[in-house]
């Protein structure tokens, strides 16, 4: 489907990437993994076609339809959030607005007998039976679905898109790309701004309903469920693994030990061969096997071990002062704006060492709590903090709020005061920005780097009460694990604001769970509490089963009291219905599948050097998905219609 050949990426002389090449396949659901700064987000923007590279090309067929999230992006508030999503049907509304052109026209003409009338209603009828392919009557069943999953309450849907913050608008635009139904789908950290039951609901939707998908993440427990495919990006190389992120893990450490084996077998072979030819190199009884030995030596493949980037954040929190047993005591805590209620009635206790965590729903009140017990803002009840609490606040907007124009180093040296500065260049190369990186400016650093420039200010006062607000947004995998390990070491007392369930397990004994305005609290782990909140909705759909089969049951006693409506006649007619629209939906059911079978050929012949370079193949690949796609929306609109005629019955 997308051929990504010879890739090379250079700036100012040094290579991001070296000489690329790999294929994204139809149904490739493909993690981008890498250290920050390694290129991930870079390789998004080429194949979108927002960057060029160096040298190299990505092809693709003409009619390929690429939706790209970026991690930041310009919106738009003109809109309320319904009308923004519909953007994502303007084909359906300029098919629509081409047939009321077409039927204005044929309602004025006369010339019924015309060829030019004729093929007007031709068009007509073309452009009905399209619009009615591509799902037009169910577009707006399709969106408030979509934007549900992804967090929005229905009184939400007529609010203007000015009115909610950065992350909801993120969240509009998530929701347009996915409504699109595009070819390939980019996705460049899609996480960042959703709560664990979006997530969850976003991974449902790319692992059933979407085309290609090619991903950044940090989010170990996101990527495992979604993708299939690993690809490693490191020192201007691809690693390409056909197996999720935790299986790639464990084949990338067997490849390494594997090569080590073989290179050190090698070496022992090439020292023993080059002994005995340095031995009797001068021996003429012994020239013929001097001659042979070092030939077998010129025809020896070396083993080359692959270049590992070992570069690695050396992160520890400084001990933390003793407090008071009860850090944060609070009391029927609430807060409101005007008649809005956040949440009420909150208490809890946290004792000294702690490590908690603050989860549910954005706009459920987590930040706003921390506002709270920062003082920030007023509140409602009482919140103590406990004796000689030092409070060290990391926030979600962290990153965002430094100073783009000056250095790494410059940003570090106007907050550091006292016998700290000293130690700056120390602190700088522990977090990996050592040498000329420290000399960077903070607006060619990437979301990841960002974060960790911003995290280093925690390091400058030793604290006893941390608070990380969204603290693993933009860390790559290995520096969230070093984050997490420097968390579990940390002898005071940590608030921990994030929806990575991955980060917080085995880290937080405790969870506070934010929504319907109340804050309850769950003793144990984050995967506890997820098992627990499952049970519960499989609860409610016990309870709902048996409420469905109450109603069931008094419907037939109702028809049974009564009589059948439906006379013999009409069952006879329907069952006839029945039957001709199965026979329907079976020869659609064949026809799909042999339109997948030729499309796998295809890609199985574009996945060759040969095949890749015919752009025949390109536009057969592009004319079998239109066709297929065409019998997808048949076969889903044939079901319906049949599921619909047999509820009559």
């Amino acid at each position: 489907m997308i051929s990504v050949e010879g890739l090379t990426v250079e700036f100012g002389g040094n290579p991001l990437f070296d000489d690329i090449t790999y294929v994204i396949n139809k149904k490739d659901r493909i993690a981008l993994v890498g250290k920050n700064g390694a290129g991930k987000s870079t390789m998004l923007k080429i194949i979108a076609g927002l960057q060029s590279p160096t040298s190299g090309s990505v092809n693709m067929p003409k009619d390929l339809t690429i939706g790209y999230l970026p991690q930041q992006m310009k919106l738009a508030d003109s809109r309320t959030v319904m009308n923004e999503a519909e953007q994502a049907f303007s084909h359906i509304f300029e098919l629509q607005s081409r047939i009321e052109r077409m039927n204005e026209e044929l309602s004025v003409r006369t010339d019924y007998e015309s060829e030019e009338y004729h093929e007007l209603i031709e068009r007509v009828s073309n452009a009905t039976e399209q619009l009615s392919l591509i799902g037009a009557a169910s577009y707006q069943a399709e969106i408030e679905k979509t934007l549900t999953g992804l967090g929005f309450l229905r009184s939400d849907f007529d609010r203007p898109t000015s009115e909610f913050s950065g992350g909801w608008r993120m969240r509009i635009e998530l929701a347009k790309l996915l409504l699109q139904r595009p070819d390939v789908l980019l996705l460049d950290e899609p996480t960042n701004h959703l709560d664990i039951e979006s997530i969850q609901w976003l991974e449902n939707f790319l692992s059933t309903r979407a085309n290609a998908v090619v991903l950044v993440s940090h989010d170990r427990a996101f990527i495992d469920n979604v993708t299939t495919r690993t690809i490693e990006i490191s020192l201007g190389r691809i690693y390409d693994y056909q197996v999720n992120y935790s299986k790639y893990v464990i084949l990338r450490q067997e490849r390494l030990e594997q090569q080590i084996r073989a290179f050190e077998n090698q070496q022992k072979q090439i020292q023993d061969t080059e002994a005995f030819i340095e031995r009797f190199r001068y021996k003429a009884t012994k020239s013929v096997q001097v001659q042979s030995r070092i030939k077998q030596l010129e025809k020896i493949e070396r083993v080359e071990i692959d270049e590992v980037d070992n570069s690695r954040l050396n992160l520890k929190f400084p001990p933390a002062p003793r407090s008071g047993d009860y850090p944060i005591i609070a009391e029927g805590v609430g807060k409101s704006y005007g008649e809005h209620i956040v949440f009420s009635g909150a208490d809890f206790i946290l004792k000294r060492g702690e490590k908690v965590a603050f989860v549910g729903k954005n706009g459920e009140g987590k930040s706003t709590l921390v506002k709270c017990i920062m003082g920030e803002i007023p509140y409602t009840g009482t919140l103590k903090l406990g004796h000689n609490v030092k409070i060290g606040y990391f926030a979600q907007n962290q990153a965002q709020l430094l100073n783009e124009e000056l250095t790494v180093f410059d940003t570090i040296d106007k907050v550091a005061v006292g016998d700290i500065r000293t130690k700056i260049r120390d602190i700088l190369g522990a977090f990996m920005f050592g040498g000329e990186a420290s000399d960077k400016k903070v607006k060619v650093l990437s979301g990841g780097e960002k974060t960790r420039l911003a995290m280093i200010r925690l390091l400058l006062e030793p604290v006893n009460l941390l608070i990380l607000d969204e603290p693993t947004n933009h860390l790559d995998m290995r520096t969230k694990d070093v984050l997490k390990q420097a968390i579990a070491d940390f002898n005071g007392t940590v608030i921990l604001v994030s929806h990575d369930r991955e980060f917080l397990d085995g880290l937080v004994t405790k969870v506070y769970e934010f929504g319907n305005q109340c804050v309850r609290e769950h003793l144990g782990g984050i995967y506890d509490f997820l098992q627990r909140k499952k049970m519960d909705s499989l609860h409610e759909l016990e309870v709902k089963a048996v409420k469905d089969e109450v109603k069931s049951k008094a419907a037939v006693e109702e028809r049974s009291v009564t009589g059948n409506k439906l006379t013999y006649e009409e069952r006879k007619e329907l069952a006839r219905q029945i039957k001709k629209m199965e026979k329907s939906v079976v020869a659609v059911e064949e026809e799909i599948k042999s339109l997948e079978a030729l499309i796998a050929e295809v890609e199985s012949k574009l996945s060759t050097v040969e095949g890749a370079a015919d752009v025949s193949l390109y536009e057969e690949h592009g004319r079998l998905k239109k066709e297929l796609d065409n019998a997808m929306w048949q076969w889903a609109e044939q079901s319906e219609s049949l599921e619909k005629i047999k509820n009559k019955n």
